[in-house]
């Protein structure tokens, strides 16, 4: 239940129901609950290679599309390096395992907003594999896996599958880099294809090259084993649309907070606060059930270990499709300039572009109320 001093002082709504609140929540979440979401978002559930719809004016996002569907039909549904399926109830003699030509990994390399996670999304869904052998993930999600299973569980878990997804691979934290670059090596050894998203820094489109670079260096032994595609264009969540909504009053956010069932309704400073106690792992059950998120007195954050908190809140929400109205300063004010120069920078605007896109989903919410 909230107890925000701007509910408890309108009048109007004092009867109503109270809306949810963020900071009561400390979800537990079973490790094997962490496996099992390891599919695309809500957001890209029906998203095929057929609904991305490339930019006329960036060839490279057309010829993406083709090799990723390459890529797929070649995955097949047997590892590349294993002993294969054998016959009937497992006996008889193995069948060869399907070998797929070509590198067992691609890397999608672009700015924020081509279309990188849906072309990913896409490659899941049209790997010929059933689900429960495909997996798909952030990077977050994949480091936080490992500390929940341990490493050589994880290799255990994910070797009997037949392709891995990691969007937003982060080339920021050596320790990590190196953990999933062990990780990822493992993986190869099983036959396990790989696919992964990073991001180019808004005004470095020119230097992509380097941002691949970068990945495969980053990556060690595994270079030989992706290749990179470049993918050109603007960030298609501001493409042709109207700027985000300026930030409401407080009052205006708590009407909407009321008035809209399975919202919730929080003090931004405090909420920052509560997901200092609730590990980043548990932010996707944190959003269970929320149909829009409420905050009144947003402000900039006030530290790089809170923001980065706040990076992977945004991400769950947005892979959720989970509306953010808000009080206070807008999204682009969040971060400071040192932190948006500095070397968690991609991170920060990725969570700028995405909230963004998050509050003007949320604009009819306080427009009908």
């Amino acid at each position: 239940m909230s107890s925000s001093p701007t509910a408890r002082s309108i009048g109007s709504i004092a009867d109503a129901a109270a809306p949810l609140s963020l900071c009561t929540r400390e979800p537990h979440v079973p490790a094997d609950r962490l496996v099992a979401e390891m599919v695309p978002p809500p957001r890209f559930d029906s998203v095929r290679f057929d609904t991305y719809i490339p930019d006329p004016n960036q060839p490279s996002q057309t010829e993406a599309v083709g090799v990723l569907a390459g890529f797929a039909a070649g995955i097949g549904g047997a590892h590349a390096t294993g002993a294969g399926r054998r016959g009937f109830l497992g006996f008889g003699r193995a069948r060869a395992a399907r070998t797929p030509a070509g590198p067992r990994g691609v890397y999608l390399d672009g700015g924020y907003g081509v279309g990188k996670t849906h072309l990913l999304a896409s490659l899941w869904h049209a790997a010929p594999a059933e689900p429960a052998r495909k997996a798909f993930g952030t990077f977050v999600e994949l480091t936080n896996l490992v500390g929940a299973l341990g490493f050589q569980k994880t290799v255990q878990t994910l070797s009997g599958h037949s392709l891995l997804c990691i969007d937003e691979f982060e080339l920021d934290d050596p320790g990590d880099t190196v953990l999933v670059s062990t990780l990822l090596g493992k993986l190869v050894e099983a036959g396990v294809a790989l696919a992964a998203t990073s991001n180019t820094l808004p005004g470095k489109l020119g230097e992509g090259r380097f941002a691949a670079a970068d990945f495969l260096r980053e990556i060690q032994g595994l270079s030989a084993h992706f290749r990179a595609l470049r993918i050109d264009g603007e960030d298609y969540r501001h493409r042709g649309l109207p700027a985000a909504p300026a930030p409401y009053s407080d009052e205006q956010v708590t009407k909407a907070a009321y008035a809209t069932p399975g919202a919730s309704l929080d003090d931004f400073p405090h909420l920052l606060d509560h997901l200092a106690r609730v590990h980043p792992s548990r932010y996707g059950a944190l959003t269970d059930g929320l149909r829009a998120v409420c905050l009144t007195d947003v402000r900039p954050v006030p530290d790089q270990s809170t923001a980065l908190r706040l990076v992977v809140l945004a991400d769950r929400l947005y892979d959720r499709e989970v509306p953010v109205l808000a009080s206070g300063l807008p999204f682009d004010q969040l971060f400071s300039e040192e932190m948006l120069n500095g070397g968690y920078r991609k991170k920060y605007f990725r969570a700028i572009s995405r909230l963004t896109a998050l509050a003007r989903d949320a604009k009819g919410l306080a427009a009908t109320h």
